[in-house]
């Protein structure tokens, strides 16, 4: 903890220098730059906040011992060890809430996400999961008030989707949703069963951070582009203009449709902002051992074929596989209640990461 506390003495330093920063006119000025300097202030508020508690207990306790060692009142005396009691037992949750503030962070984390869902194992009745996949996650969204865009279907005549890939934009989408990478097991009655048997499929479910700047050049010639109308709402500019975009990536067969901005030329660079990030990680993960290494971690968000979790329609049970968790409300985590298996496995990540630090320090 001696490393972590110097550390933190530093980041205080900086964290004052970012404020003054903040009054400075010079910097209010310039929008962007304010706007980098206040993002980096909030990130590190609540660890400064935190530190700031925890010297500041550690100074009544020191001086509560000096009146226990040199005052003769015994109510004084009495009244400073109950204080001391109360103290000593917020001090190690403060250590641990510390050290999990302090922990590397993924430098991802703060990014909007590309989530792609595919029906593998089991004909139609994967596909059909793979739709419910699909609304689970926008209750998800809709609950952390996270913005969801359709980037590419194919639906099923079952109504379900064979693949179908979404944008989510919002406040530290892929910090949540890095976990739900991997293949997901459904069992139950598929609706075409006349037997009542139990089946098992399976979709995958790949989510990806966009990048802003993709180090990579596609080719013009690779790419085709089409144009039409949006559809949905938006009134009259949306219906009478050709703003709608579709890129499709040749080589990969990858395809970004993108009607949400008002312009075609802001469907065209969203887009192809989109299509570079797919096309980069598609690329990535043709390499399955360079993928893994650079994206997998402690609770396993980079293997797309690795069972994540099984959903048990008949015991209305879910378990994820990677931390043995078993809960009995598969209908509210269909519903988008998911914050009871995403909060596990940060925390299971965060001990993890917790116990890697010790084992280096020892």
């Amino acid at each position: 903890m001696d490393k972590v506390m110097a550390q933190l003495e530093s980041l205080v330093a900086h964290y004052e220098e970012l404020q003054e920063m903040m009054a400075d006119p010079e910097v209010i000025n310039d929008t962007k730059r304010y706007m980098e300097i206040s993002k980096e202030e909030a990130d590190l508020r609540e660890v400064v906040q935190k530190y700031k508690k925890y010297k500041e207990d550690k100074k009544e306790i020191a001086d509560n011992k000096e009146i226990i060692a040199s005052e003769t009142d015994a109510d004084l005396i009495e009244m400073a060890k109950e204080e001391n009691s109360e103290i000593e037992k917020e001090i190690p949750k403060l250590e641990d809430e510390i050290k999990i503030l302090m922990l590397p962070k993924d430098p991802n984390d703060d990014k909007d996400i590309i989530m792609e869902i595919r029906g593998a194992a089991g004909g139609d009745e994967a596909s059909l999961f793979a739709g419910d996949l699909l609304r689970m996650y926008e209750k998800y969204a809709e609950r952390q008030n996270w913005k969801v865009s359709m980037i590419d279907s194919e639906p099923t005549e079952v109504g379900g989707y064979k693949r179908v890939a979404i944008m989510i934009t919002g406040d530290k989408v892929y910090s949540k949703l890095k976990y739900e990478n991997g293949a997901h097991r459904v069992q139950r009655i598929p609706v075409t069963e006349s037997q009542g048997r139990v089946h098992t499929s399976t979709a995958t479910v790949a989510v990806m951070p966009e990048y802003e700047q993709v180090d990579i050049d596609l080719d013009p010639k690779d790419i085709r582009v089409d144009v039409y109308r949006s559809s949905g709402a938006g009134g009259q500019h949306i219906n009478k203009t050709s703003s709608a975009v579709r890129m499709t990536h040749l080589p990969t067969g990858i395809v970004v449709a993108m009607q949400d901005q008002r312009s075609q030329q802001q469907n065209r660079e969203k887009a192809m902002q989109i299509l570079k990030s797919r096309v980069y990680d598609y690329y990535e993960s043709q390499n399955q051992a360079q993928y893994d290494a650079k994206r997998k971690n402690a609770v396993g968000t980079g293997d797309r074929s690795e069972r994540i979790r099984t959903y048990n329609y008949p015991q209305n049970r879910v378990t994820d596989h990677r931390i043995g968790l078993t809960i009995n409300k598969l209908d509210r985590v269909m519903n988008g209640e998911l914050d009871e298996i995403i909060d596990a496995l940060i925390l299971y990540n965060q001990t993890k990461q917790l116990e890697e630090l010790a084992d280096q320090n020892a």
